[in-house]
């Protein structure tokens, strides 16, 4: 027993390896992540002070658990049974697929990454491009809200900037768990928006357990009382006009709110642009009649690289005004009739949503244009006068409360990118480029001509 032993080189090398990962790995680690779970915790609990609406325990669970949890629901469970009998394939395989499927849509929130940087980086984002304006916010009706209650915010989709600017404007509410599209499954983009919280969808998935899967997590989410933010319309505007809903996941929520014990309460909320990024790529996509967006990654850099450069050379300005308005708070439990009927209910939000879209200078100085052939600046500011004064309770953003400030603004926004055209001291839009202006009139027009 006490003889010596001799080893190859080679061979002490290798066990030494493997012993320090076997101490590494049931002792070292253990503790390490039993260390930094604890200061997580810690973290989280102190956020939790300062929000208005504390993170819910269902967002902090690892993705692994909440996939684990999501597979092996009864509801999922009875799905994987249904589709392996519908496709004659075995249940272990129609149970590999249906967790493909979760991996696929379940988020991986991160507090340190939602509040560390991320809101951070959508607050400085939102204000170099714009000028952010919050043009109604009932404060106390947002407080009002059940604690207990799971709150949903339901927007108009003009940009991707959405995400960004509510996020931001958000902050110190709640972290939001947004619906995102296939745009966002790339990576490295993937792994940022997983770790802020947001879970993917297909938009046009037909494949029955899909939407079984995303049905149950959604529901899940709900019952937990995770702050969710979703976008009614399914996708972005392609001509700028609020589009009428689809009720998909608003009854996957509707329904998630029955089966638990909590009230929901949406929160309409209204986004409006000067200037959408993505305006041409979106018109790009309304004429050809499809939802292929010719937005690739070079061109994605090569507008980022452009915009740096007018930065470092002094000649970056930012695209006007970008603003949000939150409508009041709208609880279920006081709608029943709306409950029970997910149409209504989605065409009650979505006019609730129109209601409260902000009116900004350049939308509202190209649907005045787009009314006449060209007129002065001296009409524009009369007819902008006019125009705000039917428009009675509306969100209307005047520059420096005035009429001409709001012209002058419009004019140099929509002259400088070439949609708008002076000449001997009338104004006009270009021919050309009308499909552009009636994009950015075509926000606010349902306003104009009620």
């Amino acid at each position: 027993m006490t003889a010596p032993v001799t080893l190859p080189l080679w061979l002490f090398i290798l066990i030494l390896i493997f012993a320090v990962a076997a101490f590494a790995t049931n002792f070292l680690f253990p503790s390490v992540r039993w260390f930094l779970r604890r200061r997580m915790q810690r973290a989280v609990d102190r956020l939790n002070r300062r929000l208005e609406r504390p993170i819910q325990p269902f967002k902090l669970l690892r993705r692994y658990d909440l996939i684990q949890r999501l597979c092996y629901d009864p509801e999922v469970t009875r799905a994987i049974v249904a589709h392996a009998r519908e496709t004659g394939v075995r249940e272990d395989v129609a149970f590999e697929r249906a967790r493909a499927y979760a991996r696929e849509i379940v988020p991986s929130f991160s507090a340190l990454t939602y509040f560390g940087w991320g809101v951070g980086l959508a607050r400085r984002l939102s204000n170099a491009l714009f000028r952010v304006r919050l043009r109604h916010h009932d404060a106390g009706a947002l407080q009002a809200i059940d604690p207990e209650a799971t709150v949903v915010f339901v927007m108009n989709h003009r940009s991707n900037m959405d995400y960004v600017l509510v996020t931001h404007l958000a902050a110190d509410r709640s972290a939001l768990s947004y619906a995102v599209g296939e745009w966002a499954q790339v990576w490295p983009l993937s792994r940022l928006i997983r770790n802020m919280g947001a879970y993917f969808i297909r938009r046009r998935a037909r494949d029955t357990l899909y939407r079984r899967v995303l049905r149950r997590y959604v529901q899940m989410s709900t019952e937990a009382g995770v702050t969710q933010a979703i976008f009614p319309e399914g996708g972005l505007s392609l001509d700028g006009t609020v589009h009428p809903p689809k009720k998909g996941l608003l009854s996957y929520i509707v329904e998630g709110g029955r089966q638990g014990a909590r009230d929901i309460v949406f929160v309409p909320v209204a986004l409006n642009y000067d200037r959408v990024l993505e305006d041409r790529v979106l018109i790009g996509a309304g004429q050809a009649g499809k939802r292929k967006f010719d937005a690739g990654i070079l061109r994605v850099m090569r507008a980022v690289l452009r915009q740096a450069w007018r930065k470092v050379t002094g000649r970056f300005q930012r695209f006007g005004y970008a603003a949000v308005s939150f409508g009041t708070p709208f609880s279920l439990r006081e709608a029943p009739d709306l409950a029970a009927d997910a149409d209504a209910l989605a065409r009650t939000l979505m006019d609730r949503i129109a209601a409260i879209v902000p009116v900004l200078p350049v939308p509202l100085v190209a649907w005045l244009l787009l009314r006449v052939k060209s007129c002065t600046r001296e009409d524009l500011e009369a007819e902008t006068e006019a125009a705000v004064a039917r428009l009675g309770d509306a969100h209307v953003h005047l520059p420096r409360s005035s009429h001409a400030a709001a012209v002058e603004l419009g004019l140099q926004a929509l002259t400088r990118r070439g949609i708008a055209v002076e000449q001997d001291g009338r104004y006009a839009v270009v021919p050309e480029q009308r499909a552009l202006a009636e994009f950015y009139a075509n926000s606010i027009t349902h306003l104009m001509e009620r």
